[in-house]
């Protein structure tokens, strides 16, 4: 008998229900790449084994902007974190632009204003996901078409990819590097969130998804407040006040 069979035939002997404690321990949620020399930090969400949360107000409606307010409010889920990232663009009091959705319930309406900046720089788009876990990245327009009735969706804007293809208004390389944040979806069940550690282009960011991450539709989140909760890492990011985040905590409840 092979060794590794032996191994298993113990622990099934052995430990009977406590069988999962003989299998290998799952793989960090967040890890380090770097694509065309620029370094990135990409964490992945599985809602067939993880559960999502988006937050962005306390019990009393007062904003959280922080990922230690955050802390406060998850309670003793915050044992639970796999990461969290901000999710999404804001106004000054921390407040969501677009549309908001949280445990079912909408906070804020899609917002399809004309307007400056990168939010209304067409097509924006909708991460969302649904009550059975299926996630989806998509363009606001497709979003509303369907009718969707998302459990948890947060709006943002420009889409970095669509349908494989880049958004129409990127350079390949344009001057305008910052730190950004985005999620592709990779699967009916997989979310892709990344953060990038050096200073990027929108089209660096973009091809990054699409080409190194296998993301047909990608959506970006967020620049310059950009920030990272890993505790794999032994990283939260302190700095500018956030709006929304998007929570990835273990077990799916």
């Amino acid at each position: 008998m092979r060794f590794s069979h032996l191994i298993a035939a113990l622990c099934l002997v052995l430990l009977g229900p406590a069988l999962w404690a003989c299998a290998p321990a799952r793989p960090p949620a967040c890890r380090a790449t770097v694509f065309e020399g620029t370094r990135f930090t990409v964490c992945t969400l599985d809602t067939s084994r993880d559960a999502v949360r988006m937050l962005a107000n306390d019990r009393k409606g007062v904003a959280l902007r922080s990922f230690n307010s955050a802390k406060i409010v998850l309670g003793s889920r915050t044992r639970a974190v796999r990461f969290a990232m901000n999710g999404g663009m804001f106004d000054p009091e921390g407040e969501p632009i677009g549309l908001y959705v949280e445990n079912g319930a909408t906070l804020k309406p899609a917002n399809t204003n004309p307007g400056p900046g990168n939010f209304h720089l067409m097509p924006n788009g909708v991460f969302s996901v649904d009550a059975d876990g299926v996630v989806h990245v998509e363009t606001t327009g497709t979003f509303l078409a369907r009718g969707a009735t998302p459990k948890w969706a947060t709006q943002s804007g420009p889409m970095l990819v669509i349908e494989g293809s880049l958004h129409p208004a990127f350079q390949d390389d344009g001057p305008s590097r910052l730190i950004r944040n985005g999620v592709g979806a990779r699967g009916a069940r997989i979310a892709v969130f990344v953060i990038s550690d050096d200073p990027v282009s929108f089209g660096k960011f973009a091809r990054l998804f699409r080409d190194d991450l296998g993301c047909a539709n990608a959506l970006f989140l967020d620049g310059t407040v950009s920030s990272l909760w890993s505790p794999d890492l032994g990283r939260k990011d302190t700095g500018a006040p956030l709006g929304p985040m998007v929570v990835a905590l273990k077990g799916r409840r």
